[in-house]
């Protein structure tokens, strides 16, 4: 994975992270598949997506994934999200040689979610908040392992510039690309990745406050070697087509303004019990040219996991090994069809096999999240 992270040293030290999706798996040998991107719209407001709160939302019960169609995706896809709160991603000692908020029982991965009662969002608002306290005690909100506490942080004048600091470095949004898996006909609401956006470091999701999905253009392919993932290449496009609202073990959602112009016809889920060894095609987006279908081959299931990594796939296809050396970073979510129905995404790749890597079945991705369409949710 590659990130960029950009370092402002402004009252608490503000460090934004524009990332890929993360989600560092527990098994050693195998890693989620992810990409790079270049940011040709950075100024998209993520704010003004309208959000989706997810207790309108159900998850659907296996049998009525039964019998199922939905559309089958393919493209790329990229989102720019906030975090649900600060994340305290590091510590900064000032030059008197210690740290006012790790003083005050501030911790590595601790998320901050209001200063003297008023919500935080924006990284930049407590720098503010830190410059402007002339020394006073800062009471911050804290979330940490699910559990809420309150710090009081002593900000400290920094001798070389008179300002008040805190010492901390901080995350307040994200980004990254990856493949839709599947669109909802009608509701317009889609699921990728087939794995949650998880931090980096410690592997546990992220919590979103809120995030825009913007198409993304696949320019450039690194090639998978052994010891060397690939990954896929692009830019984000300019415009918002839609909302980020979930982000699970088991995949992303969001909701598309419109249909993509490079979506197809609906098709049949195909359940765990129906999948089998033997051939079947992925689809997903390499170049400009958009969703092609390639073979892989399906092995290794195992029909009780209810996790990510369900079964084993094999890229057999000549065009796309020549094009990847297999599966790649920025893949994560590509679907899988067998028998004319979709039974699976694409999630991992095999660090020292590219050609190689895990597939979560359809069914996982329906009835593991606490999200779907609205309209059933209604009824």
């Amino acid at each position: 994975m590659n990130q960029k992270r950009i370092l402002k040293t402004i009252g608490c030290f503000l460090l934004m992270t524009l990332t890929v999706f993360t989600c560092i798996s527990p098994v050693f040998g195998d890693t989620p598949i992810r990409a790079v991107m270049n940011f040709v719209d950075d100024d998209a407001e993520i704010s003004v997506a309208a959000t989706v709160g997810a207790e309108e939302f159900l998850p659907y019960r296996r049998e009525e994934v039964r019998g199922l169609s939905v559309i089958p995706g393919g493209m790329a896809f990229g989102t720019k999200y906030r975090t649900d709160g600060l994340l305290v991603v590091g510590f900064s000692n000032l030059s008197m040689g210690q740290n006012p908020a790790e003083t005050a029982g501030i911790r590595q991965k601790d998320y901050i979610l209001a200063c003297n009662g008023e919500s935080l969002s924006d990284a930049a608002r407590l720098s503010e908040l830190v410059a402007e306290s002339e020394g006073k005690t800062l009471y911050l909100t804290c979330r940490r392992a699910g559990k809420k506490f309150t710090a009081k942080v002593q900000p400290e004048k920094n001798p070389a510039d008179g300002s008040y600091q805190i010492g901390l470095l901080l995350q307040d949004s994200g980004a990254g690309i990856g493949t839709v898996t599947f669109i909802l006909p009608g509701s317009l609401v889609f699921a990728g990745l087939g794995h949650g956006i998880c931090d980096a470091d410690t592997g546990t999701l992220i919590p979103m406050q809120s995030g825009v999905v913007q198409n993304v253009t696949i320019h450039d392919v690194k090639k998978g070697t052994a010891g060397d993932p690939g990954e896929l290449k692009g830019y984000f496009d300019p415009g918002v087509v839609g909302t980020l609202f979930g982000n699970a073990t088991c995949g992303v959602w969001g909701i598309y303004d419109r249909l993509p112009a490079d979506a197809g016809k609906a098709i049949p889920v195909g359940l765990r019990d129906e999948v089998k060894e033997g051939e079947a095609t992925i689809l997903c987006t390499t170049s400009e040219e958009g969703v092609k279908e390639y073979r892989v081959q399906i092995s290794s299931i195992s029909r009780g996991e209810t996790g990510s990594k369900c079964f084993m796939i094999k890229v057999i296809d000549p065009e796309l090994l020549e094009a990847t050396g297999g599966i790649v970073q920025g893949m994560s979510g590509s679907p899988i069809l067998q028998d004319g129905k979709l039974v699976g995404a694409v999630t991992h790749v095999l660090i020292n096999e590219p050609t190689t890597g895990y597939g979560i079945f359809i069914e996982n991705m329906l009835t593991h999240l606490p999200l779907v369409e609205k309209d059933r949710a209604a009824a």
